[in-house]
């Protein structure tokens, strides 16, 4: 299978869409590139823990809405899938694979960059702001050494996967 974006194509896209993409433009791109993808897909993926789910962006203008956003990381996760799809494992396999463990990995690192963002906040007011931005550095430090670990776990475990699955079809 041939690429369905190249390195470049991916790049400019998180550069220029920083702030998200709609699973709409996310179809569009994939199918003006030949690939098959519909919203159900999209959704599917969605559904299976492949992708994360939409932030709910309000619209200028009264009674407009809001739209649903997903980071510009989906193209990525989205062209993996493909090819490994490509390469004949099944849906269930990338859901076993790594793709679902940097999936939550993600899920984590947001979470807690969102968090150490408001003790930030909060430490400005504190009695002791620079011991507690000393301490809060350190977790950080620390949390990311943390889940680069469990990352290696996780590639070596699919990596483990896959070779198995490997030696069953072959």
């Amino acid at each position: 299978m041939a690429f369905l974006l190249t390195s470049t194509d991916l790049d400019r896209l998180e550069r220029d869409r920083v702030r998200g993409v709609t699973s709409r433009e996310v179809v569009k791109l994939f199918q003006s590139r030949g690939a098959r993808l519909s919203a159900a897909t999209f959704r599917k993926y969605v559904q299976a823990g492949l992708l994360p789910r939409s932030r709910r962006v309000g619209r200028k203008g009264k009674h407009t809405g809001s739209t649903g956003l997903y980071p510009v990381a989906v193209v990525r996760r989205i062209d993996l899938i493909k090819r490994m799809l490509a390469d004949g494992l099944t849906l269930d396999d990338v859901r076993q694979s790594f793709v679902a463990v940097k999936h939550r990995l993600e899920e984590v690192q947001g979470g807690w960059g969102a968090l150490v963002s408001e003790l930030e906040q909060r430490a400005q007011a504190h009695p002791r702001r620079r011991e507690v931005e000393r301490e809060l550095a350190r977790a950080e430090r620390e949390m990311r050494s943390a889940l680069r670990r469990v990352e290696k776990v996780g590639g070596r475990i699919a990596t483990v996967r896959r070779a198995g699955l490997e030696g069953v079809s072959g």
